[in-house]
């Protein structure tokens, strides 16, 4: 009752690669996903340890930080914050720039000299903050909304409940002064 089993080895042997290339792709997403979960992780743990609050954006000393913005006959008392672009741009008062208004939501200028760039992603901007886009561009938010892009933080217009109606959908002459 002897019985020969023939075993034909190629079919065997490319049975076991079939199974050890499944195994090495299953091994290669589960990486993949390592990878990419670290990735947006790190991403968030530097977004958010660079994103300044507004406790220090304000410089202590109140007179060196206030600066006014007038549109029209309305004026707004503004905070500068505590970058170097902040103070160069005091360094530049007064300045009456005539900005162009930029999708219903920031009026912008394009300033002659650039100013010192901090960037970081604010996540969220406030209708009255004050940025710098690029290292040349002053923009005056007059609405809140989610962003992605990068700014230095020039300021923020202390109490901003009326600033989208005084600069409405066109372009806009503000005047931004010490005093």
């Amino acid at each position: 009752m002897n019985k020969i089993f023939r075993i034909n080895t190629d079919n065997v042997i490319t049975l076991l690669l079939i199974v050890d290339h499944q195994k090495a792709q299953a091994l290669k997403q589960i990486c993949l996903s390592l990878l990419l979960l670290l990735t947006l992780g790190n991403s968030y743990a530097a977004q958010s340890t660079t994103k300044p609050t507004y406790t220090q954006q304000a410089s202590i000393n109140s007179e060196e930080s206030r600066m006014w913005i007038t549109i029209g006959e309305r004026r707004f008392a503004a905070t500068l914050a505590d970058t170097d672009a902040a103070r160069e741009f005091s360094a530049m008062l007064p300045l009456t720039l005539d900005m162009d208004d930029l999708n219903s939501n920031e009026k912008k200028f394009d300033l002659l000299n650039a100013l010192t760039k901090n960037t970081y992603q604010p996540g969220i901007i406030h209708n009255g903050d004050i940025m710098l886009w690029g290292s040349r561009t002053l923009v005056v938010f007059y609405k809140t909304f989610n962003t992605p892009y990068s700014y230095t933080r020039i300021g923020h217009i202390d109490d901003a409940t009326d600033l989208s109606r005084e600069l409405g959908h066109n372009n806009t002459v503000i005047k931004f002064s010490k005093d």
